[in-house]
């Protein structure tokens, strides 16, 4: 694949991005290094190789669920800028009103 620079204005036009001067031929430069990558492991022989599925062998490796109190309620409370005895107060969010 050869990159020029209509498939690099097509592909920042699909990214909604704009390269001007020294920063577009950085771009141009990057994704020639990107595609001469991709074709030397091409040239790699993988049809003894077995495809990746997951990377390990690890299946549904999950802690217990211990419910513990971690902080008291008063201490939740502490940093609230605004507040009751037992809640967060915050400002109104939704309207009553119905149209």
């Amino acid at each position: 694949m050869e990159v020029n620079d209509e498939l690099l204005n097509h592909i920042a036009h699909l990214a909604r991005l704009s390269f001007e001067g020294e920063e577009r031929n950085a771009i141009k430069q990057d994704m020639k290094n990107i595609t001469e990558f991709m074709n030397k492991l091409e040239e790699l022989d993988t049809s003894n190789v077995e495809p990746l599925l997951f990377m390990s062998d690890e299946v549904n490796v999950l802690r217990e669920d211990v419910s513990e109190q971690t902080i008291t309620h008063e201490q939740a409370l502490k940093n609230a800028p605004k507040k009751d005895s037992d809640y967060f107060r915050i400002p109104k969010v939704l309207d009553k009103s119905i149209d």
